[in-house]
């Protein structure tokens, strides 16, 4: 990973203090000296130090490139300060000795009194939980292609794809067979499947909306396919013109033909949070969709905000809900960001112990069937804050975001992605110099 790619980490931003902890010092650490307390002066807390007193070579260490944002300080009150600090948790990765809460004095020199008891609470308490490896599903060439206006020709979407495979993304939904009546954009499935037979490591699964739709999949190569269920009654109608039940009685019949053909079946709970229709979706009923589709033999259960308007707090006891009947391992998360929730809501999921994360590169997707629903989260941005996590996915950032700008060339617009965008013009200031 480059130097423009990797993610400022815990130990790399400023962090929040308050008033009452730094008086919990004695005059003999580190406490800052009252001119010393406005971000117009240079400050360092949440370091890892050495066992010796003296904070030297942290501190040249950490006045360097580390803190890109301290060339533009300004001044201001003691309590604008206190206000304006951005939290921090360390990560500490290179030693493990204490950690030292302290501050940078005018002639350089420390008296570093060590406590790591603090900082390693809060990072235990917001951490605690994270997996240490993230399986990302890339659904870009599927769900995020399939609500284009434009119809993608087949070579881009196989370019796409293996783009995608070779970043290091290891599941890669490619298509879905269902009817080019309804969804145009997807009518060269076939012939996707085919362009991509050869690539190997990777398990490109495909949408299969019924019994006919499984067939086609497999004759076409499928080794691995997917369904999908509404926690919502009237959002079933609407999208596959049955009912939830009529939907599960379906589902029930792939899930049989597949076994017997040894495919493997992915299930999809849309409307998990909301609905464009019904509003807000009890948990209880997206726990029982998931537990039959569970049951019925999905290896696997993603639980999808389709029209993105989950925050952490709606989709915390849908989880919670989900997770008291189906394990927390067979279960995956899909998040729209139409309002900006996907990173949070994916982070409040890891820490409640999910690992698998759907995702789509430069932001592609929405949905044909629900009004409102913007892009899937951009593979992009997940892994940039699961590098500055510290948890692996085998992703190669540099290699999507060449992915994700290819597509977005070709549709004739910016990427989806917060983060392609970024290093994009990281990179083009970078060539400027």
């Amino acid at each position: 990973m480059s130097s423009l790619e990797e993610p400022l980490g815990f130990d790399k931003l400023p962090s929040i203090s308050t008033i009452d902890r730094i008086q919990r010092f004695t005059a003999g650490s580190c406490r800052p000296r009252g001119e010393d307390m406005s971000m117009g002066n240079c400050w360092i807390e949440g370091r890892s130090c050495s066992i010796s007193n003296s904070c030297d070579e942290d501190y040249k260490e950490h006045t360097g490139e580390a803190f890109p944002w301290r060339r533009h300080v300004r001044d201001m009150s003691e309590g604008e300060a206190f206000n304006r600090r951005a939290s921090s948790l360390s990560k500490n990765r290179m030693k493990f000795g204490n950690v030292c809460d302290s501050r940078y004095l005018p002639d350089h020199q420390y008296s570093s009194k060590c406590d790591d008891r603090g900082i390693r609470g809060i990072t235990n308490k917001f951490l605690k939980g994270i997996p240490k490896f993230v399986k990302i599903v890339e659904v870009g060439p599927r769900d995020g292609l399939q609500n284009e206006k434009n119809i993608v020709p087949t070579s881009v979407k196989v370019e796409l794809i293996r783009r995608l495979v070779s970043s290091g993304l290891h599941v890669v939904e490619a298509t879905s067979f269902v009817s080019p009546k309804w969804v145009p954009q997807l009518a060269d499935a076939k012939d996707v499947m085919k362009a991509v037979c050869d690539v190997e490591d990777t398990k490109l699964p495909v949408l299969t909306p019924n019994l006919k739709g499984f067939e086609a999949a497999v004759a076409a190569g499928a080794k691995e396919v997917a369904v999908f269920a509404s926690a919502s009654e009237s959002f079933s109608k609407s999208n596959i013109n049955c009912s939830i039940e009529e939907s599960l009685v379906r589902y029930r019949a792939i899930c049989h033909a597949a076994k017997e053909l040894s495919v493997p079946v992915r299930g999809y709970v849309s409307c998990a949070v909301g609905c464009p229709v019904e509003g807000e979706i009890p948990p209880s009923k997206v726990a029982y969709v998931a537990k039959e589709l569970y049951k019925m033999g999905c290896f696997e259960i993603s639980l999808a905000d389709t029209i993105g308007v989950g925050t952490p707090g709606t989709v915390v006891p849908m989880l919670e809900a989900v997770m008291a009947v189906v394990p927390a391992e067979k279960l995956a998360v899909h998040f729209h960001d139409t309002y900006g929730q996907s990173l949070p809501n994916i982070l409040v999921s890891l820490q409640m112990g999910i690992s698998i994360v759907d995702s789509s590169v430069a932001g592609l997707g929405g949905c044909p069937y629900a009004k409102g629903a913007s892009g899937n989260v951009a593979t992009e941005d997940v892994v940039y804050m699961l590098n500055g996590l510290g948890v692996k996915t085998n992703v190669d950032l540099g290699k999507l975001r060449l992915a994700g700008d290819f597509i977005s060339e070709h549709l004739g617009r910016q990427s989806g992605s917060k983060t392609a965008v970024a290093l994009s013009r990281v990179t083009a200031d970078a060539f400027k110099i």
